[in-house]
């Protein structure tokens, strides 16, 4: 099947003042990917995934569907912008408004839409991620993982052609974990999104991953790339294997 790419980083460096946490990066996602930034702490993930979405690099481009972000006027940008959603660690949801509130909220100041039609749009995004009925809820009335599943039907609001997901699983149990990533399954197979996702969770990346790279902190870049499971299989150096192995295999080799 041929693979068409969405989105293009290339000769990116990320710096905040002299300090340079990224240099000459370069990696293509592809339509319909779930697409993994993994990499241990301080490695830059975040601030990666902030440049992707808007943030000025010190040096290089982004290409959404050809178009150079970062170039763009602020009239593409904006457009560009609103192709695409994004779920934040917390889910970020505004406390005094309710579910249905906070996911009109982008419906209202991006479309024409009616009242009624966004009633019916907000309705169906919230039983998209299993929340039927909790339209009248406010976020402090329901648990961790519903929280970051109503930050999810906001994202897709607009119905994006990308989600960007920051820490997706951080602050979940296990099962609430595990039904997330099988909701990003089913959004990413069903609607054809384009997925993606920084995150460490080893779980999450093996489980749900079909491409991804790795940051390495000490070069200051990608150190691999590829679908996980066969980084796993064939890790290309020592530091990619004791990540996806949690050390397991340095600690067979110093036994």
């Amino acid at each position: 099947m041929k693979q068409y790419p969405q989105i293009q980083v290339k000769n990116l460096t990320v710096a905040y003042d002299d300090f340079v946490l990224l240099k000459d990066v370069h990696f293509t996602v592809n339509k319909g990917d779930i697409f993994i930034i993994m990499g241990g702490s301080g490695c830059g993930k975040s601030s990666l995934l902030r440049v992707m979405t808007g943030l000025t690099p010190a040096r290089g481009h982004v290409f959404i569907g050809g178009i150079d972000m970062l170039s763009a006027d602020t009239k593409t940008k904006t457009v560009l912008m609103q192709k695409a959603g994004i779920l934040y660690q917390s889910g970020a949801l505004f406390s005094s408004m309710t579910l249905a509130e906070n996911i009109a909220l982008p419906l209202q100041q991006y479309t024409d839409y009616s009242p009624e039609t966004i009633q019916e749009l907000v309705s169906m995004k919230l039983a998209l991620v299993g929340l039927k009925g909790f339209e009248d809820f406010y976020p402090s009335e329901i648990s961790g993982g519903m929280k970051k599943r109503a930050g999810l039907a906001r994202a897709l609001a607009l119905d994006p052609d990308i989600v960007y997901f920051d820490e997706p699983s951080a602050g979940l149990d296990p099962i609430s974990s595990r039904l997330l990533d099988d909701l990003i399954l089913d959004i990413n197979q069903s609607l054809g999104t384009t997925i993606v996702i920084v995150t460490h969770e080893l779980a999450s990346i093996l489980a749900i991953g079909t491409n991804s790279i790795f940051l390495d902190a000490a070069l200051k870049g990608v150190s691999a790339q590829g679908n996980p499971k066969e980084l796993l299989k064939n890790p290309p150096n020592e530091t990619v294997a004791e990540f996806l192995t949690r050390g397991e295999i340095h600690a067979k080799r110093t036994k």
